[in-house]
């Protein structure tokens, strides 16, 4: 069985190679793996070591605290899905994932008014 932290970890490595737009197999071949390697690591499965995770940081152009970042608050997480707020499991969502990056493709102009549209959506909602 998986450790919940390795399972963390793996999550956030899955959600900033998205967010980069980054395949499995293009990261694999950056730190010098098999691509199944990294679908191990972004199940839990595996265990990354603490080269590899410095390796994978630096493809990827994150500090390695980003893999950890939100770990405290994962139990939090789970009680604000219950009550409605966004669900614990966003980085695993495909459709999140291209959203957020389609988002950030766009020139921060129009970007900072379909933000404001969102945030007027979501009240009247």
């Amino acid at each position: 069985m998986a450790h919940p932290v390795d399972v963390h970890v793996g999550k956030r490595i899955r959600h900033r190679r998205w967010l980069v737009g980054v395949t499995q197999q293009q990261l694999a071949e950056t730190v010098g793996i098999k691509f199944q390697q990294i679908q191990k690591y972004e199940t839990g499965a595996n265990r990354v070591s603490a080269s590899r995770l410095w390796d994978i940081a630096e493809s990827l152009e994150v500090d390695v605290s980003f893999f950890f970042s939100g770990l405290q608050n994962e139990d939090a997480a789970i009680g604000d899905a219950e009550s409605g707020a966004v669900p614990s499991d966003i980085l695993n969502d495909k459709e999140a994932l291209d959203l957020v990056r389609s988002y950030y493709a766009i020139p921060e102009e129009q970007r900072r008014r379909l933000f404001d549209l969102a945030r007027v959506l979501s009240d009247v909602a």
